[in-house]
C-alpha cells in the first residue's frame, strides 16, 4: 500500500518536473527568437528541475530492478551461485549508496548557505536530490538484502533480466 503510493506520487513528480522544464526550456526559446527577450531565471531553474527529475527517476527504476547490468554469467550459475552474486551486488551497491548519502548530506548542510544566482533557491535544496535518491535506493537495497539473507526472496528475483525492459 505505502509503497504504491510512493510510486504513484513519484510518478506525479516526474510528469510534474517534466511538465515545468519543457515549458521553461520552450517559453524561453520562443521568447528570445520571436520576441528578443526571454525568462531570466528559465536555464537555472530548468537545470536544477532536471537533475531532480533524473534521480527521482533512478529511484523509480531501482525500485522495478530496471537498472542496466549484465546478467549473462550469473543467468548460467546454480541458484546458490546466483544468490551469492546478488548479495555480492546488492552489498557493493548499498555501501555505494551509503557513501553517497553520507557526502551528500555534507553537501546539503554546506549549500544551503549559498544561493543559486539568479532564483535565490538554496544550492543545499538542489543537491538534496542526490541526498533523496541514494537514501531511497539503500533502503530498498536493505529491503532487498534482508529478503535474500532470510530465504524470502524467490529464485525468479535472483537474476534482473531487463532484456525486454524496452520493448
Amino acid at each position: 500500500m505505502l509503497s504504491r503510493l510512493f510510486e504513484r506520487g513519484a510518478n506525479v513528480l516526474i510528469i510534474a518536473m517534466m511538465a515545468v522544464m519543457v515549458a521553461l526550456v520552450f517559453g524561453n526559446v520562443v521568447l528570445r527568437y520571436a520576441f528578443n527577450s526571454g525568462i531570466v531565471f528559465s536555464e537555472e531553474a530548468s537545470r536544477f528541475v532536471f537533475m531532480w527529475l533524473t534521480l527521482v527517476g533512478a529511484l523509480l527504476v531501482m525500485k522495478d530492478n530496471a537498472h542496466l547490468g549484465m546478467s549473462t554469467v550469473v543467468a548460467r550459475l546454480g541458484e546458490r551461485g546466483q544468490r551469492f552474486c546478488r548479495g555480492v551486488a546488492d552489498l557493493g551497491a548499498l555501501v555505494c549508496c551509503l557513501l553517497l548519502a553520507h557526502g551528500s548530506w555534507k553537501l546539503v548542510v554546506i549549500g544551503m548557505d549559498d544561493r543559486a544566482p539568479v532564483t535565490g533557491v538554496p544550492i543545499g535544496l538542489v543537491y538534496a536530490c542526490l541526498l533523496v535518491s541514494s537514501v531511497g535506493m539503500a533502503l530498498m537495497l536493505v529491503g532487498s538484502l534482508w529478503r535474500l539473507f532470510t530465504g524470502r526472496m524467490a529464485r525468479e528475483e535472483l537474476v534482473n533480466d531487463t532484456g525486454s525492459a524496452g520493448e
